[in-house]
């Protein structure tokens, strides 16, 4: 059974063997790959890799998506939801350590299945319940834009290892590009290489949740200003 040939447009199918051909691959010799080698690998349509990125992070993530879903069954669903998007998109993947992708990633899928099933309130912290629609869409609206902020610092600390740094420095020390490249010992064209790549990465991975749209946009013109 291959997965590279796989019909993956039928989900139900996929899922159904997705475990049984994660187990039949994975082997020895890919357990003591870095993460960085299995994405290295899985861009390559190394079935071996994404087994044992499966192997090496089912239970994390299933224990991710069980503390915040509270059902068992749902969160099997959507860690099997994560790792087939994984696959799917090896290939435009900018993120050489999804260890931290992989995470937020269920994070932001387990909301998006509570808000399905209107059962926000289970993840509101701190917010009461309102009668009030003003006030509830506002709560709603705060935990959509928590969601995404930890979203994107996933997708962020995912990033390759010099790009992450240059977005950061622009981000959170506000440094120009010029000082990044002094700081980082690095030329100016080289930063605004990095850093392009980072917004292009990001910008495209958080078009994907844009239907949170007053938290989604505020991000895209966060992102626009640097």
């Amino acid at each position: 059974m291959r997965l590279h040939g796989c019909p993956v447009a039928s989900k139900i199918v996929f899922l159904a063997y997705l475990e049984a051909v994660a187990t039949a691959l994975r082997t020895t010799l890919y357990s003591s790959y870095s993460d960085e080698q299995l994405v290295g690998l899985l861009r390559d349509n190394d079935e071996e890799a994404f087994a044992e990125i499966y192997h090496r992070y089912w239970d994390k993530l299933l224990a991710i998506g069980f503390h915040h879903a509270r059902n068992k069954e749902v969160a099997e669903e959507i860690v099997q939801d994560v790792l087939l998007s994984l696959w799917n998109r090896r290939h435009s993947m900018e993120i050489d350590r999804p260890a931290a992708w992989l995470a937020t990633a269920v994070k932001f899928a387990v909301f998006k299945t509570l808000a399905r099933e209107n059962r926000r309130k289970d993840l509101l912290q701190g917010h009461t319940a309102s009668t009030d629609t003003d006030v509830t869409q506002f709560d709603e609206e705060l935990l959509a834009a928590k969601f995404l902020k930890e979203y994107l610092d996933g997708l962020v600390s995912g990033l390759p290892e010099q790009c992450r740094l240059v977005f950061v420095y622009s981000r959170d020390h506000q440094l120009s590009t010029k000082e990044i490249a002094e700081t980082l010992n690095l030329s100016t064209k080289t930063v605004e290489s990095h850093l392009t790549k980072a917004l292009k990465t990001l910008r495209h991975l958080l078009g994907n949740y844009r239907f949170f749209s007053l938290a989604a946009a505020c991000f895209h013109i966060f992102l626009k200003k640097i």
